[in-house]
């Protein structure tokens, strides 16, 4: 099953200010603020929803088809990636803006400055899906995950136009999007993922209730925290996935990504939803122990006795045969 992953990639550089934001602030200046924060360290790490779904995949050894807009400052990061089974031939690479980068300062009170660059990101509306289908021999789903918003419609209508099933993964991006946007982009939509704050979101900018939502998508997939995943389709029981046992808790950016990455690697290996979904919540319990979004390794021996202590040796002995 070849699964293009639609996305952000992005770099995201964190530092870190020892004192308070708040004692650096003059009351009667603040309309003329010039400040500058030295910091004492610098953490360098490799993100973007798209590119974060596509290396779990192939750290699962699904062989995810990346789609996304970087620039020419890629190359580090492309080696990566290509080192973790991910194809990264359909990554469009801009000839005159950077890669995206998130850039934040947090103070000891965690207080944050940030900025965010989209910078050839905005490209990824001049990718087609076509092309992508035509290199890789055709395409049987595609992940349209939070992207450059134009970029995210065409893709939604090109996989309509052409047939090509599609899951629907708006993420950070349903903020700035009107009701209107997000109809398009869910109906017809195969999958549809969220959190459970952004399904109440779903349903209220777009003004549809849950089960007019469910008969416009195949499955509704929703995360919820550390109670796991719930997976709706119209006119059939719910079903509800727990998540693996924790070890430590140590960062939980990324975790929906690695979700994400499990479950379709699941439905890449034709397993059932079921079966998906704890695989997906296997690998965002390796995630949410690890600081950074790709800093987790997927030792196959230790994952599968974790994914056999929290679902049982049948579910195990399955996953095993297409983990290797």
């Amino acid at each position: 099953m070849r699964i293009a992953v639609t996305g952000s990639i992005a770099t995201d550089h964190l530092m870190t200010f020892p004192g308070r934001f708040a004692d650096q602030f003059v009351a009667d200046q603040l309309h003329t603020v010039s400040l500058s924060f030295l910091v004492d360290n610098l953490d360098v790490r490799r993100g973007g929803v798209g590119a974060n779904i596509a290396f779990g995949m192939g750290q699962l050894g699904t062989n995810p088809i990346l789609v996304g807009a970087a620039g020419s400052d890629f190359d580090d990061y492309r080696a990566w990636l290509d080192r973790h089974g991910v194809d990264t031939g359909s990554v469009r690479i801009s000839e005159t803006l950077h890669t995206a980068r998130f850039v934040c300062t947090t103070d000891a009170d965690h207080n944050q400055i940030g900025s965010f660059y989209t910078g050839a990101m905005s490209e990824a509306r001049l990718i087609e899906l076509k092309t992508v289908a035509d290199r890789v021999g055709g395409l049987d789903l595609v992940l349209i995950g939070a992207d450059d918003p134009e970029g995210m419609l065409r893709h939604t209508e090109e996989c309509r136009s052409r047939q090509i099933p599609f899951a629907a993964d708006f993420s950070q991006q349903i903020a700035r999007m009107n009701g209107d946007e997000i109809r398009i982009l869910l109906e017809g939509a195969t999958y549809l993922f969220s959190n459970e704050y952004e399904k109440g979101l779903i349903e209220s900018k777009t003004g549809w209730s849950d089960e007019e939502i469910l008969s416009k998508v195949g499955h509704r997939v929703t995360t919820l925290g550390s109670r796991g995943v719930r997976i709706e389709q119209a006119g059939q029981d719910p079903i509800e996935v727990g998540c693996a046992e924790e070890e430590r808790k140590a960062d939980p950016t990324g975790v929906g990504d690695a979700f994400r990455a499990g479950f379709l690697s699941g439905l890449a290996w034709g397993v059932s939803l079921e079966r998906a979904a704890q695989v997906g919540c296997m690998l965002a319990t390796l995630v949410i122990e690890t600081v950074g979004t790709q800093e987790y390794q997927l030792r196959r021996v230790h994952f599968m006795e974790r994914f056999m202590k929290a679902y049982g040796d049948a579910a195990a002995e399955e996953v095993r045969k297409h983990l290797g």
